[in-house]
């Protein structure tokens, strides 16, 4: 049977339904607001937002299907030589928490076609700690492994490189977090090939309550003072500067005229920069940021 694009944009929908669900019982006290919007140009969306939960001080979990005319910039950063219409769907997920021992995480899963024919999925999840824990670190690497490995076991090792490199900060030299995995131009050749591709995104879509709901429970009720929580909010600021400087999907989003609300969701509710911040004042910072970097074997 093919697969159309009408039934992943439905499964997309459905997933983040499923997100907003178990996140809310990981959290026992915020609830998800839902508002929909529409896009001029074709599709539109739905935005779910958790305000001041008990773990989690802002999550956002979007879903979308647009589609139109691709934009110019696209159309010559993808080499595409005729004007072609573009379809795209997926659902995009950045969760900000309260307590500085809760890592950040962010996932992504995304299917887009074009009016030519061309068709492929990508996303991927990845998780951005304030103050790493190794231990952590390493049981979430394996997390994504074992999801990885059910469908392709050259996934792991290929998209978590893919990740390093994707997920760093030039201007800082530093990686935006831990990682985890990456994935983009996740093209078919057959319909059996397709069907494989989106059983991937959607092991990888599924995995996310169960892993990050195990991180909020092992994470939320640890003790901190105002060391930790000035180090979380540096570490936000460096988070909001990949996604305005560097990231994709931001680009993509505000460049076809998505709704920058949505687009915008995945920033801090609050941050900060300091002036020549010198790390060695909050040792445990310190640690941190020598993890920052690519390469590093979690798994």
């Amino acid at each position: 049977m093919t697969l159309v694009k009408e039934d992943i944009a439905a499964y997309f929908r459905d997933l983040q339904t499923l997100i907003c669900s178990g996140i809310e019982q990981a959290d026992e006290q915020g609830s998800f607001r839902e508002d929909s919007w529409d896009r001029p140009e074709g599709g539109g969306g739905h935005s779910r937002v958790i305000v001041n939960g008990k773990i989690l001080e802002k999550a956002g979990v979007n879903f979308s299907a647009v589609h139109g005319p691709l934009h110019p910039k696209i159309v010559s950063s993808m080499d595409i030589q005729d004007e072609v219409d573009f379809f795209a769907s997926g659902v995009s997920i950045v969760m900000h928490p309260k307590n500085p021992w809760v890592p950040i995480i962010h996932m992504n899963v995304r299917y887009f076609e074009l009016s030519n024919g061309q068709h492929w999925f990508g996303g991927g999840i990845d998780l951005t700690p304030h103050i790493i824990i190794p231990e952590q670190a390493k049981w979430f690497h394996q997390q994504i492994k074992n999801v990885c490995d059910q469908s392709n076991s050259a996934y792991y090792p290929k998209f978590k490189a893919w990740a390093d490199d994707y997920f760093y900060s030039p201007h800082r030299e530093e990686t935006r977090g831990i990682g985890g995995i990456f994935f983009d131009y996740l093209k078919s050749n057959s319909v059996e090939e397709k069907n494989q591709h989106f059983d991937f995104v959607k092991q990888v879509g599924e995995s996310f309550v169960p892993i990050y709901a195990h991180l909020m429970h092992e994470n939320a009720n640890k003790e901190f003072a105002q060391a930790e929580k000035d180090f979380q909010l540096l570490r936000r600021g460096r988070y909001v500067e990949f996604n305005l400087v560097h990231d994709r999907g931001t680009k993509f989003g505000l460049e076809t005229n998505g709704r920058t609300e949505s687009i915008l969701m995945s920033m801090p509710p609050m941050a900060s920069w300091e002036y020549m911040y010198d790390v060695n004042t909050y040792p445990e910072g310190a640690k941190t940021i020598e993890l920052l970097k690519k390469g590093i074997d979690w798994a």
